[in-house]
């Protein structure tokens, strides 16, 4: 489903990703580990088409993502959803139509928002909470609503970019176990996060990143840096 084939990808002079190389299969969950400036988020950034690698290939199923020019974009996109650690909710919009407005964005009708908002926000168990406003929810819920919101689209991927890193530890989990529902579901999975503890215990393929390189790729891998 994905490839990065000698990928490399420089900012201002400096080298963030050297000559990377690795596949991900339908279906998988992987994370993507390394210390801030390892090469996580240019890794997420190349994959949606939002920069381009000075060098290499990187594949989205049939898109070859590097070359395609803006205006091809957005049905790629459509197929990744992303959660950020921020949230990126709209404070003046209920947590429905937070979710709502992406489905907005793209154009779609009016019933077919009305049917499946409803759904994602139950499958992310907020169901009696979608006429609540970002203030009046907890940073777990704000984090529910960012996944209902990437999961409307029915996504192949989702890329998950350090999404617990705003939140306590029981709500960290939450987010988690959340996430390791999703995949169970059928939904490809891309979590990129520093926490040693959730990268020991979920006990999913690891991608370590040091240097703008691959250090590691283990398929029940733990977390190496120090």
């Amino acid at each position: 489903m994905i490839g990065f084939h000698n990928v490399s990808k420089a900012y201002n002079g400096q080298l963030v990703l050297d000559n990377i190389n690795f596949k991900i299969s339908p279906g998988e969950f992987v994370c993507l580990v390394g210390k801030s400036g390892a090469g996580k988020s240019t890794i997420v950034k190349l994959l949606t088409g939002e920069e381009k690698p000075d060098q290499g290939r990187v594949l989205f199923g049939s898109y070859e993502v590097n070359k395609l020019k803006p205006k091809e974009l957005p049905p790629l996109r459509r197929k990744i959803g992303i959660v950020f650690q921020d949230f990126k909710l709209l404070p003046i919009k209920t947590a429905y139509e937070n979710v709502a407005f992406a489905m907005e964005v793209d154009g779609r009708k009016q019933e077919e928002i009305d049917a499946l908002v409803p759904q994602v926000l139950d499958i992310v168990g907020l169901a009696d909470k979608q006429y609540n406003f970002p203030h009046e929810l907890s940073g777990g819920m704000k984090q529910r609503v960012a996944i209902a919101r990437a999961l409307v689209h029915r996504p192949s991927v989702i890329i998950a970019d350090e999404p617990t890193g705003n939140l306590d530890h029981y709500n960290a989990w939450e987010i988690v176990n959340l996430l390791l529902k999703i995949n169970d579901l059928g939904t490809t999975l891309i979590l990129a996060t520093h926490s040693k503890e959730i990268i020991n215990k979920i006990n999913k393929r690891v991608i370590t990143l040091d240097n703008g390189k691959i250090i590691n790729d283990e398929p029940h891998g733990k977390y190496l840096l120090k």
